[in-house]
């Protein structure tokens, strides 16, 4: 999965922007904090490689595909606390797909390792995506939709019950990203 985006502001360096693996502590820290939780480490990579690359492949593309159709039609223009859930939802159906926290009986072990990877690919869209957000208003919008996303993503990959999202959204709705 290679980054892509656009390249930092002339004159100003890649690291003002922080990395994809530091973004992604800060929101796992986050979550610990608000929750007083602690979270599970990183499954065991049970796949051949090229499978799991295969998975996050397919996952990246829904991604790219459901933003696509979103900037084309507008269709989720009007926000809302449901509005990321409207425009990702292949992705984040493939997402719980790969858990499997609600499968009664599993076809195949969960793929949390290949979770992980697409989390990964979000923290550095995100990173990529604020280089760009101070020239763009749609890099802006399209940054803070991929940070709910990736949000979104973590806390399917660590089984938070509803009223840990509860507590996560009423900190993020009073400003605490």
């Amino acid at each position: 999965m290679a980054r892509t985006g656009p390249e930092p502001p002339a004159g100003r360096s890649p690291r003002r922007y922080g990395r994809p693996e530091a973004l992604l502590a800060r929101r796992r820290a986050r979550i610990v904090r608000i929750t007083g939780r602690e979270l599970a480490g990183s499954a065991a990579c049970t796949l051949p490689a090229a499978r799991a690359a295969h998975l996050c492949d397919g996952a990246v593309e829904l991604y790219w595909n459901e933003l696509a159709w979103e900037q084309i039609t507008a269709e989720e223009a009007v926000g809302g606390s449901q509005r990321v859930e409207r425009m990702f939802p292949g992705f984040l159906a493939m997402i719980d797909g790969l858990l499997q926290h609600h499968a009664e009986a599993a076809w195949a072990p969960p793929r949390a390792d290949v979770v992980d990877q697409l989390l990964l690919f979000l923290a550095g869209r995100c990173v990529d995506l604020a280089c760009a957000a101070a020239r763009e208003v749609e890099t802006r919008s399209e940054r803070e939709l991929t940070l709910r996303l990736l949000d979104l993503v973590l806390y399917r990959r660590y089984a938070l019950g509803p009223e840990e999202v509860e507590r996560l959204e009423i900190a993020r709705l009073g400003g605490d990203e």
